[in-house]
């Protein structure tokens, strides 16, 4: 019997990259959006929110405030009764008048192009930072929600649950131009056979040399 090829994590890591790459071609953000800020504030309206849910809501909410400048003068109560399906929404509107008056008052009305800058506005940590980072700017980034460090954990990409911690791990196994293509297909990945609960692991790509797919046989 052959002996199963034996890998790194980074060999790991650029394993599951290139075979997520040839089983999901097209990778794209799962949020709508048009204009840079939208990503953003979809981004904001996302918390513990389903992206499927901000699509239908941010559609109308969009359609009525076109350009960062409208969302910065908007009254909060508006911007409420419009996300109010999203959850969370009298926080979510407060910081999303205020990240767009931010981004007027300290950035010129653009959106910056650092995590560091980013997560200066408010209701911006780093998931949405990163997502920015790689869908704006495309730049390197590792978007890392709950199912992102689910799924790097089944596989054995890392051992950390703490968001910054596996993004951090991440950065060093993936490579930088395909990390933020390589979140977006997690996500799809996630949603499609990794799932939280019923996974299927025999119609799964990676199944070889993923470690929780091992340690159920």
């Amino acid at each position: 019997m052959t002996k199963p090829k034996t890998y790194t994590t980074k060999q790991k890591a650029i394993e599951v990259c290139n075979r997520l790459e040839e089983y999901y071609p097209d990778a794209s953000c799962s949020l709508t959006y048009s204009k840079p800020h939208e990503l953003m504030i979809a981004g904001r309206l996302s918390a513990q929110c389903t992206d499927a849910r901000v699509n239908i809501v941010s559609k109308p909410l969009f359609e009525k405030y076109t350009s960062i400048k409208d969302f910065a003068e908007a009254e909060i109560s508006d911007i409420e009764e419009i996300i109010k399906p999203c959850g969370l929404y009298k926080t979510k509107a407060k910081s999303i008048k205020e990240m767009c008056q931010q981004l007027i008052e300290n950035f010129n009305g653009e959106i910056p192009n650092t995590l560091e800058e980013l997560t200066t506005l408010s209701g911006i940590g780093r998931k949405t930072a990163n997502l920015i980072m790689g869908d704006v700017h495309h730049m390197p980034a590792i978007v890392t929600d709950t199912h992102f460090i689910r799924i790097t954990g089944r596989i054995g990409l890392t051992k950390n649950k703490i968001p910054k911690k596996v993004e951090d791990d991440l950065r060093k196994i993936i490579p930088p131009e395909k990390s933020s293509d390589f979140c977006h297909r997690i996500v799809i990945f996630g949603r499609d056979i990794c799932k939280a609960r019923g996974e299927r692991c025999e119609k799964c790509p990676i199944s070889d040399i993923c470690d929780y797919n091992k340690s159920r046989k």
